[in-house]
């Protein structure tokens, strides 16, 4: 009988052991792998003079999704903006008293937002172009 009381007792506190290492994995403080892998997104860019009659460039980027579309204009062009408005890519930007500007489309819908404030998604084709807005 004492072999068996201490086999009873061996077997608890070992299972007594796993549940608590158990626990103690489910409620760790740090972040699961999948959790710290964000989804990347692919996107295409054309950056285009005149309603698309001259094709400056076409890419395709891929990005973190919920990625700032000003940000990938930033990382992968030179331009320069001022108030999340862009005023010039690649060197190409108004003269003094020319009446055109960066204009650009979401997968072919006039933006809502400013560059500033659109998260890129999956299959965005986006296209800034040149022209003008008289």
């Amino acid at each position: 009988m004492g072999k068996s009381i201490q086999a009873l007792l061996f077997s608890l506190v070992a299972a007594a052991f796993l549940v608590g290492c158990q626990a103690e994995e489910e409620t760790s403080n740090e972040p699961s792998e999948e959790a710290n892998q964000q989804e990347e997104v692919t996107i295409e860019v054309e950056v285009s003079e005149d309603e698309g009659e001259e094709v400056i460039s076409t890419e395709e980027h891929s990005v973190e999704e919920g990625t700032i579309l000003m940000d990938v204009m930033e990382d992968n062009y030179e331009i320069e903006q001022e108030e999340g408005f862009i005023n010039s890519i690649e060197g190409i930007s108004a003269e003094d008293g020319e009446q055109k500007a960066w204009m650009y489309t979401i997968n072919g819908e006039e933006a809502s937002v400013g560059a500033n404030e659109y998260e890129v998604e999956e299959g965005d084709e986006i296209n800034f172009d040149f022209q003008s807005w008289e």
